[in-house]
């Protein structure tokens, strides 16, 4: 699942590219799976709209959108979850659409903007004003990082997944950044100390960061909305080196299971 710098990335790449068009019309699939607001719904919303900008919250994409001219439509925002497998890529009209389709919308620029998703867990949706519901990872200061996890007895790697607690942080960078700050997934959350802590919060924030400037990690499905690829994973240092030598003390890497997902580990390193 695409988690924070690949959202990232994408929005960026598709601010860039289709900020300030206008949607013409919109096509929807016919599978009812991706459409968490009512296609009619989705339809009247993004019909005839100006795209004022595209961002990220959390693990979605929000578009922003007003009426074009002198509407009386009130102003709306399109959601867009990627789920396991989605991707929003902006193509040329007569280019072939792929299969997994699923919604189609076209710019007055010419161009196409288009959902494809072959395992269907992506969601399209419509709402006035969209908020995560975690603090964002990238801003939020130590004092109230620390706070997330007062108390908590579960692992402090399921509390990072917590997207109550912090929105956008997925398997990828939890072990990333548990491994830049020497915790080991399985800690407690309330048993860091502030100091454990401070290197979380700023390991957090630098792998984030890192993966940002290398376009995320393209692990399976993921591309920009361009189409291309990320090389963040050339990068990590424990997600998916199970049994490989540790980069920095050459212990072999530990993969362990935390609440049915996958963590890896450097046992000497991370304690």
């Amino acid at each position: 699942m695409p988690e924070l710098p690949e959202v990232e990335t994408i929005a960026r790449g598709l601010n860039q590219r289709i900020g300030g068009d206008v949607i013409e019309s919109i096509w929807l699939g016919s599978k009812p799976e991706p459409l968490k607001s009512p296609a009619a719904e989705i339809s009247a919303a993004l019909q005839s709209k100006k795209i004022v900008g595209v961002r990220r919250s959390g693990k979605h994409i929000v578009f922003d959108l007003e009426p074009v001219g002198n509407g009386t439509a009130a102003a709306a925002q399109w959601i867009v979850h990627l789920g396991m497998t989605g991707s929003l890529v902006v193509s040329a009209a007569e280019a072939g659409r792929q299969k997994h389709t699923h919604a189609v919308v076209q710019l007055t620029s010419g161009r196409e903007l288009r959902f494809v998703d072959p395992r269907r867990f992506g969601r399209l949706s419509v709402v006035e004003k969209f908020a995560a519901l975690g603090a964002e990872p990238l801003d939020i200061p130590i004092e109230k990082f620390a706070m997330l996890f007062r108390g908590r007895k579960t692992p402090i790697k399921s509390a990072l997944l917590n997207q109550k607690l912090l929105s956008g942080v997925g398997n990828i960078y939890a072990d990333e950044a548990l491994f830049r700050a020497g915790i080991r997934p399985r800690r407690r959350a309330a048993s860091l100390s502030r100091d454990e802590l401070r290197k979380l919060h700023q390991a957090l924030k630098r792998v984030l960061k890192e993966a940002i400037r290398a376009g995320g990690s393209s692990i399976s499905d993921y591309v920009d909305a361009n189409g291309d690829e990320g090389f963040f994973q050339i990068k990590h240092r424990v997600y998916g080196r199970e049994g490989k030598p540790c980069l920095v003390c050459k212990t072999p890497i530990k993969r362990v299971v935390i609440a049915g997902r996958s963590s890896h580990y450097c046992p000497n390193c991370q304690k």
